[in-house]
This record gives structure tokens, sequence and C-alpha cells, in this order.
């Protein structure tokens, strides 16, 4: 009876097999989606960005588990991208639309073959599956895919029971009924991280010893990343720096007290930080040092216009915000504030000077209506109309002003919650995504006060929007945790 059984299951893989994808099909099947979410196409919203960057890498590792061979342990995973689509449409999953206009895309992945999973994507994020039709496999439309893949085939419970195998239906049926909270995953994944982290310690420790000596000879302001790389990545950048500086530290002479930021360009960032670009050769970052005297006289031109432009709207500061704008370098931005500093002299606006005194603006290149954030500082497109800019200001000026006290609050609540949560639970560090916002952080770290959570003692624990063990044993959970 058992072989039977064993006989039955092999027959049903093999017609399963004339409907599946190779890894290959799939990645050109999903080539719509990942144009549509790849976080490169996303550099002028650093929040969609992010969500979307992290979502790919779970992504990925849920396409890789499927295309092991005897891989049976699967466990349903939520995803969540920012589409580039404007306009809502019907669909059963769960949507809602971002500041910026794009549509947030959240769906579960809970099946066991590649064909299934990449029409539940492409069908999540309603983009047509009718280009799968021309891969070298026998698809049929999603809903008879769906249904003859997930045909109901009841094995016998004897089965799992002299196997050992799991019962995949009952697993489901588990992990549907019983929502992720915070206890159960620390359960799970606790002993891992801790294992991760153990692993990382020596390179953490090499990358702080970099880090300062890297600073303290060049006497620099601080070195940071764009990116959250991992440890060894990031010893890997200093090293190289490092060898720079050896073989030729007369032309690094020129960035003392200044922020070194490796990111994906080489240049200096509107926000006067020196950018090293990853990918460049020290031939590039070389170059960079020789035109720094360059770079500082535009900054002292930039500024001069950020002050004009402050003197011609009653005394409202024009600020850079690196969390909420995009890596701009300082040739961009100082074309952004020309641009607009001539829209607004040609038009003569009547504002008393340093009426506006204490609030704060930042220019935004994709926006076509003005706005006032949640901190308080106002959201001013490049192309705004400037009749429309004087009646906006004035309007919100008075909130704007409550919003930054409140802001100023804010901060000061989310440090003390901080400190009191790492002290409480002996975190070795705890920090946020830049993507999580101080009121969501607030909110997270008063609820894990209430709870008693030794797993946490000596951990790196990040605030994010999903569950995660990071490479160097980083502890990701999400900010609105169960």
């Amino acid at each position: 009876y058992f072989i039977r059984l064993c006989l039955e299951k092999i027959l049903v893989q093999c017609i399963l097999q004339s409907r599946t994808l190779s890894g290959a099909d799939a990645i050109n099947a999903l080539r719509p989606f990942y144009f549509a979410v790849h976080p490169d196409f996303f550099g002028q919203h650093p929040k969609e960005r992010e969500v979307n960057e992290n979502s790919l890498k779970r992504l990925n590792g849920y396409l890789e588990n499927l295309q092991k061979p005897g891989f049976r342990s699967f466990k349903p995973t939520q995803l969540t991208f920012y589409v580039r689509e404007r306009e809502p449409n019907s669909s059963n999953v769960q949507e809602s639309f971002s500041a910026s206009g794009f549509r947030a895309v959240s769906f579960t992945l809970h099946t066991r073959d590649l064909l299934s999973t990449v029409l539940d994507i492409l069908n999540s994020c309603s983009l047509s599956t009718e280009h799968v039709q021309s891969l070298n496999v026998n698809a049929q439309p999603h809903n008879e895919a769906k249904s003859a893949l997930n045909r109901p085939i009841k094995w016998d419970k004897t089965y799992y029971s002299f196997t050992g195998f799991k019962d995949p239906e009952e697993e489901l049926e588990q992990a549907q009924r019983v929502e992720t909270t915070l206890i159960s995953w620390l359960d799970d994944n606790e002993a891992g991280a801790v294992k991760k982290l153990k692993r990382s310690l020596p390179l953490r420790k090499e990358l702080e010893r970099l880090k300062f000596e890297l600073s303290h000879q060049l006497q620099l302001s601080d070195i940071r990343w764009q990116r959250s790389w991992g440890v060894a990545h990031r010893c890997s950048q200093l090293h190289s720096l490092g060898r720079l500086v050896q073989q030729g530290p007369e032309v690094l002479k020129n960035v003392k007290g200044r922020t070194v930021v490796f990111t994906d360009r080489s240049g200096m960032s509107a926000a006067g930080h020196i950018m090293l670009g990853t990918m460049d050769v020290h031939h590039h970052w070389t170059k960079l040092f020789e035109r720094l005297p360059n770079y500082y006289k535009l900054q002292k031109r930039l500024l001069f216009l950020e002050d004009r432009i402050s003197q011609l709207l009653g005394g409202i500061q024009v600020i850079y915000i690196e969390e909420l704008q995009p890596l701009l370098t300082l040739e961009e931005y100082y074309e952004t504030l020309d641009s607009f500093y001539n829209k607004l002299r040609d038009s003569r606006l009547l504002f008393h000077p340093r009426s506006l005194r204490g609030l704060q603006m930042i220019l935004e290149s994709d926006r076509y209506a003005p706005s006032l954030h949640e901190f308080g500082h106002f959201m001013i497109p490049t192309v705004c109309d400037p009749a429309t800019l004087q009646w906006f200001i004035f309007a919100k000026a008075q909130e704007a002003r409550e919003n930054l006290k409140r802001k100023e609050e804010m901060m000061i609540t989310e440090k003390e919650l901080i400190d009191t949560s790492t002290e409480k639970f002996s975190l070795d560090r705890l920090y946020k995504e830049p993507s999580v916002s101080s009121a969501q952080m607030i909110d997270c770290c008063k609820r894990l006060l209430e709870e008693s959570l030794p797993y946490l003692q000596g951990m790196h624990l990040c605030i994010s929007h999903f569950y995660s063990v990071l490479q160097d044993g980083d502890l990701c959970i999400p900010w609105n945790w169960k």
C-alpha cells in the first residue's frame, strides 16, 4: 500500500512537470514585474525604493527555494511592492496609494511551483500573463492552471506518518489560521540570528577599527553608507579607501571636516557630502578628490542661492533632507535651485521680510502641487505656480509652526524610548529603517516595553516593515508587530 502511494506521488509529479517553468523561464516571465517595481526606477522616492528593494530580496529567496531539489518546508511569505502605476484598478489584493501616487500592492505567496508563483505575482500586480504562453511551457490561463495544480489530491494520513513528511494542506491551513506573532517568530529565528551575529562579530570589530582609523587619519566628520550593505561589504570598501590613502595621501588633504558616503556614484551630494561610488575604481576616486576645491566653490554659490530664495519668500529656510529626498549631486541640486529662483525673481511675490522666519521648505521635482509634511516643512514642486505657492504658504504657515514644534517633541520622545528599550532588553543596538516614521517608531517601542523578551539580549534589532534575519544577524521586525 505504501509503495502504491509513492508511485502515485511520482506519477502526479511527472504530470505537474509538464506545466512547470525552469528558473530561466520564470525570470523571463517576471520581467514586466521586475520593471514595474525595480528600486532603481524609484530614485525620487526613497521610501518606496527601500520597500521594493527589501521585498525583492525576499521574493528572490522564495524563488530560489522553489528550485531546490527536495525542498519541502514552505512558509507563506507576505510581500509588499510599490508599482509604477497611477490609476487604481479592481483587484482582490490589498491595495493603497502612497503620497507619491504609486500603488502599494500586498499579497501572500504560498504556491509550491514556479508557474503558479509567477502567475500569482503577475495577477496580484494587475500585469498581463499572456506572454507566459510564449514560453516553452504548456501554460494554461491562470484560473485553469491554478485549479489544475491545486486540485484536491487527498493523500492518506498514514503516508505522512510513515515518511515523516509534513502534510502540505495541514501546514498551509495552520499558517493561514495562525497569524505570525513577535513571540512565535523570535522562537523560530532567535537561534539562527545568534549564530549569524556571533559569526559577524570579528568583522564588526574590524569595521569599527577601520572607520575610526580612517576618520582620524583624514580628519573626517563621519563615514556613512547609502545602502544597507553587509558588514563584510563595508569593510571591503574601507580597505579600498585605505589603500588609496597609502598610495596618494596628498590628494586627500581636501576632505578635512567632511563626511564620506559610499553610494552608487561618485561626486558631491546636495548635502555637501563626498560620494564614493562603490563600482568606481581608485582612478575615479582620485579624480574626485582633485576636483573637490571646485565643488566647494559651487557649494558656496548654492548656499548663496538658498539665501536669495529665502529672502524672496519672507525668510523661510530652504533645506535638503537626505531621508526624504533622492540622493542628488551638487550640480543637479544647484540647477534645481537656480531654475526655481529665476521663476520667483520674475514673479515678484509679496512676502513681508522675515515674516516666515523659522519655517522650512524642500524642493521636489516630481510633484505638481505643494503640500505640508507632518514634520512641518513645506514640500514645494519646482514647477509650482508662484501665485499658488504664495497662497498655500500663507494658508498653512500656522499649521507648519505647530508641526515643527510637535516634531521636536516627537524626536525627544523617540530618542528616550529607544534608550529605554535598549537598556531594558540589553540590546547591543536598536535602530530603524529610514522608511519607518518617528510616530511608528514611538508606537513600536511603547508596545515593546510592555513585553518580556529575553530573546533580545545582546542582539541588534531593526524596526522595519517585515520580519527578517539579516546576513549579519540583525533581527528585523515590523513596527506594527502583533
